[in-house]
């Protein structure tokens, strides 16, 4: 029997390109393989914040007792944490089984990596027969494959401008590109505070049940505590959500929006609300690993996400330097990342990514040396995030800091061995 190493090799050569998007190869063979849930679904879309929204629902909804099923993707080390059943990473065998049953099935219709893999999972979700599944949608939502499924409830969390070649070339048309998540009749939570008007348009269009910030669920809160009103229902007195960042309340408020609109099905108690809020986890979005120098670990890949890990930067507090090691895919819009965190950063190390997709550190260098305008910042190339952050460590002073940011192959070429707890140099020579 194949492994799943094996069927994710042979997944990357069954089709041509890398992505590309439309959902009319991926549905017929789910049809083949006659997928359908018999749950309740939850589809997440948007730029920024799908992870942490997927996250969330996945921590009240266990407390409140359910089974989840919670389907994400890109993974930051291993493929099987792409697929969490009742909150534990899937076992490589059990999806392999699933594998087999799209490679028999799909005849002669040539999978991209995605769609492949995206259908695995979806089978073994619906095998596993859980009590509410979590999907998020890849790239953009009217053509992902996620967007087979016919979601009960639909977020859209943040957007911004990221994939433009594949969805367009400004917030209106990526957001009509989310949009396409939105089904007729259900609930259609948009917690992005400022959407497109292309999501608003697209929604009251095909009669979706739209909550709206401002107008459907509003937050409030001082620095100790929020709360969070909708229709009919409030919370007051919250601590703030585990994942650290002021962005995360956005997430949290929609995420209570479309639990409150499934209150018939999946009904929540206030506590699991209280303590899946005050428990989640999610490695990678801005993580804080406690050590001499402290490490910050973000995926923030694009200027949305990178404004804001640079204002959670800022509220940190004072350090004396702070390294930055950065590697990002070549397809990003690198001046306003740079612009955006150049003042926070003092030393950077540029790293390679094992990725064909990725931006080779040296052309990183060199683009950051044109725009830089600073006199006492330096800049070094690396192979591998690992090499790269451990130069920053034999750089480092203890109360310095370390931030892993660019792509989740950056964070996840760190976290490969485990979470490091680091310890500057001049410290461990003394013990």
């Amino acid at each position: 029997m194949k492994t799943l190493a094996d069927w994710l090799a042979h997944a990357e050569h069954l089709h041509p390109k890398n992505i590309e998007l439309g959902l009319d190869r991926v549905r017929a063979v789910a049809e083949k393989v006659g997928l359908s849930f018999e749950c309740p679904v939850i589809t997440v879309a948007g730029t920024n914040g799908k992870g942490s929204t997927c996250a969330m629902l996945e921590s009240i909804l266990t407390h409140a007792g359910y089974r989840t099923a919670v389907f994400t993707s890109p993974h930051l080390v291993r493929f099987e944490e792409r697929l969490r059943l009742r909150g534990e990473a899937v076992d490589g065998d059990e999806l392999s089984k699933h594998f087999e049953t799209v490679e028999r099935l799909r005849g002669e219709v040539a999978l991209t990596y995605f769609e492949f893999t995206t259908l695995a999972i979806l089978l073994c979700i619906a095998a596993n027969k859980p009590d509410v599944a979590i999907l998020e949608v890849g790239l953009g939502g009217r053509l992902d494959a996620v967007n087979i499924v016919d979601a009960d409830c639909a977020v859209i969390t943040s957007i911004d401008l990221d994939h433009m070649e594949f969805l367009g070339p400004d917030r209106e048309s990526i957001g009509r590109e989310k949009a396409g998540i939105l089904r007729a009749g259900r609930p259609a939570i948009v917690s992005d505070p400022v959407p497109p008007r292309s999501v608003v348009d697209h929604a009251n269009a095909i009669g979706a049940d739209l909550w709206l910030v401002g107008r459907d669920f509003n937050v409030a809160g001082d620095k100790q505590q929020w709360g969070w009103s909708g229709r009919g229902r409030r919370y007051s007195g919250l601590a703030y959500p585990a994942l650290r960042g002021a962005n995360q309340l956005v997430n949290a408020a929609g995420v209570l929006a479309a639990l409150e609109s499934l209150r018939s099905r999946l009904p929540v108690t206030a506590q699991a609300v209280r303590n899946g809020l005050a428990m989640v986890e999610l490695p990678g979005r801005f993580q804080i690993v406690p050590g001499e120098p402290a490490l910050v670990l973000d995926v923030a890949h694009n200027a949305h996400s990178v404004a804001a890990l640079a204002e959670n930067l800022d509220a940190m507090g004072f350090y004396p330097t702070t390294h930055g090691v950065f590697g990002v895919m070549a397809d990003k819009d690198l001046e306003p990342i740079l612009a955006r965190i150049g003042p926070m950063i003092d030393r950077w190390y540029f790293t390679d990514l094992p990725t064909p997709r990725a931006a080779k550190a040296d052309d990183l260098l060199v683009r950051w040396q044109a725009q830089n305008k600073r006199t006492d910042v330096a800049g070094s190339v690396h192979r591998s995030p690992t090499e790269a952050l451990q130069a920053a460590i034999d750089h480092a002073d203890p109360t310095d800091r370390i931030v892993v940011f660019g792509s989740f192959f950056t964070v996840g070429g760190v976290l490969e061995h485990g979470t490091p707890r680091l310890r500057a140099k001049h410290l461990s020579s003394g013990s």
